[in-house]
């Protein structure tokens, strides 16, 4: 089981830690009442989707031993006008870096993280629209 603890600091500040012994900050923007001092929890949400992503896709393209020599994920969140304003359409692009990488490989390693592997995607499908691209840059 997953457990984490979120510990309220000051002002929008917040401390959360999980169960990896890992810690992160979160707060608002000043004009909300918080400091800026830490990532919003829906940005950490982004990050998330494009960690666990990426972790998928460098796994999968190492076990068909392609030469990667980057990834990057540009993740993107269109959220709803009205409250709770929640993420309604996520778009991942992932730009991959390597050498005579595949397109196939690439094509394959990304389309199974997206519909089979990545638990933060699988938890979000079906509140928002989730969609992807990725693009390959030669070393």
């Amino acid at each position: 089981m997953s457990e984490a603890k979120v510990k309220y600091v000051d002002g929008l500040q917040f401390v959360g830690e999980a169960t990896s012994g890992h810690a992160i900050v979160m707060d608002g923007d000043a004009e909300v009442g918080g400091r800026n001092t830490g990532s919003r929890p829906m940005e950490l949400l982004l990050m998330g989707i494009g960690g666990c992503s990426g972790m998928d896709v460098v796994s999968i393209l190492k076990k068909k031993k392609s030469e990667i020599k980057g990834l990057e994920i540009n993740v993107k969140g269109q959220k709803a006008e009205n409250y709770p304003k929640k993420f309604t359409d996520i778009n991942l692009e992932f730009i991959i870096k390597g050498k005579g990488l595949s397109e196939d490989a690439v094509k394959k390693a990304v389309e199974l993280s997206m519909e089979k592997y990545c638990s933060v995607k699988a938890t979000l499908e079906g509140s928002a629209n989730i969609t992807w691209s990725w693009k390959i840059i030669e070393e």
